[in-house]
């Protein structure tokens, strides 16, 4: 009859030994979830960072694919007019900024044509009619108008940005 009663208190301790065996389990399931749970954060704010430090300015692809070139400029040589006043004469210094130097090769090739064309804009001008900002504006969106047509019959146009006016006087 011994044993009965070992085996009584064995079956007795082996109840609690699962109940504390169980416990831990349910811990350690707990503490796994939570576990994960951090390395899922951690792991999609370290993407998050990498993304945002590879973005150098937040501009968009194509913009940051295009290097910065310094501005090619090709000053032109001295325009001297008479205005339709009669009495009256312009002399214009005018810079051109073009977008290489291709086009800048170009141009200079074609130099004979480009003055003729401004030559004969520029002389069609009355001087009360160059006095204002804007009226000066607008003959600088008219010389680019000019320098930007084909040289040829079927020709592509040049490629320029901006017309600068470096002097500008008017007697």
């Amino acid at each position: 009859m011994a044993r009965p009663a070992v085996s009584a208190v064995s079956a007795k301790s082996a109840e609690p030994d699962e109940a504390v065996e169980a416990a831990p389990a349910g811990k350690s399931k707990k503490t796994l979830f939570i576990i994960i749970g951090a390395l899922v954060v951690l792991l999609g704010g370290g993407g998050a960072a990498t993304w945002f430090f590879t973005q150098s300015d937040g501009a968009p692809k194509e913009a940051k694919e295009k290097p910065q070139t310094a501005p090619i400029y090709l000053a032109l040589e001295t325009f001297t007019v008479n205005l339709q006043d009669g009495e009256r004469y312009m002399q214009v210094d005018v810079t051109l900024q073009v977008a290489d130097q291709a086009q800048a090769d170009a141009i200079k090739l074609h130099m004979p044509r480009v003055r003729s064309r401004l030559l004969a804009l520029l002389s069609s001008k009355h001087a009360e009619a160059l006095t204002t900002a804007e009226a000066k504006q607008k003959l600088a969106q008219e010389i680019l108008a000019q320098v930007k047509q084909p040289f040829y019959a079927k020709g592509k146009p040049q490629q320029v940005d901006d017309v600068l006016f470096t002097s500008f006087v008017i007697q």
